[in-house]
Formats: C-alpha cells, sequence, structure tokens
C-alpha cells in the first residue's frame, strides 16, 4: 500500500466561497464509465459552478461558449446526463442530483428526424423559454 503525505503544505485544498464536490463512487462504481466524453464535461462543469444544493442558472450559450460545445452536442449531453438520473433541469435552473444508487445505461439510440437532428421535447420547451427570456430583454 502506497503511504500519502502531503506534497505541498502551503497549498491545501479548502473550501471558500464555492461549493463543488464529486463522491469517490463516481469513479469506482463506474459513473464515469457510463457516460460520454461530451456528458462528462457538461457533468464537470455543472458541479463546478453549483451551489451547496446542486444548484446552477448557467445558460445555454454560457455553457456551450465556455465548454466549446455545439448546440447539438450540449443538448446530447444534457439529455444524457438527465436520463442518466444525474441532474435535473426545468429549461433555466439545473440541479446536480445525488447519485443513483448504480449507473443508469442509456437507453436504445433516440429516432433521428428527416434533418438528420436528434430532437427532444425538452429541447423545444427550452428554445421556446429561451426566444421568450431574450424578447423581454429585447
Amino acid at each position: 500500500m502506497i503511504k500519502k503525505k502531503i506534497l505541498n503544505p502551503n497549498r491545501l485544498r479548502r473550501i471558500d466561497a464555492g461549493f463543488s464536490f464529486i463522491p469517490h463512487r463516481f469513479l469506482t462504481d463506474g459513473f464515469v464509465a457510463s457516460l460520454s466524453q461530451k456528458e462528462i464535461l457538461l457533468y464537470l462543469f455543472l458541479v463546478l459552478v453549483s451551489d451547496r444544493h446542486g444548484l446552477s442558472f448557467y445558460s445555454y450559450d454560457s455553457i456551450c461558449s465556455l465548454l466549446e460545445l455545439s448546440a447539438d452536442e450540449y443538448i446530447e449531453a444534457r439529455e444524457g446526463l438527465m436520463e442518466k438520473e444525474l441532474i435535473a433541469f426545468d429549461g433555466t435552473i439545473f440541479q446536480v442530483l445525488d447519485l443513483p444508487s448504480q449507473p443508469i445505461k442509456s437507453s436504445t439510440a433516440k429516432p433521428a428526424l428527416a434533418s438528420g437532428r436528434q430532437e427532444h421535447p425538452s429541447h423545444i420547451a427550452c428554445l421556446i423559454r429561451q426566444s421568450l427570456q431574450e424578447a423581454e430583454y429585447d
């Protein structure tokens, strides 16, 4: 067994203003292995920006810009995390959820539309909400 020691005692991590953590079982129970690369990226981002209740308010545009994701990649990752019960999303607010008892496998591939893009009803609702919010600010 490897004996652990503090390598740099002047730079010990501590929780200050923000709060984020990932339970060790996220790795050991196979959650990481059950996610796509984009789902991991979005999940880690949401963990980093969430408060102590797992809530965050980052917009679609900000997330796509910061993570360099296309709209389709973002939607696919978000829907995948929701399907795997790792996050909740109401169109405005994200909540990183407590891990389920075990990883949830993805369902079979979603049917593609004639344009080749995959859509989900929550995506359409999200776009409508965003459009209405943008109209309020204009």
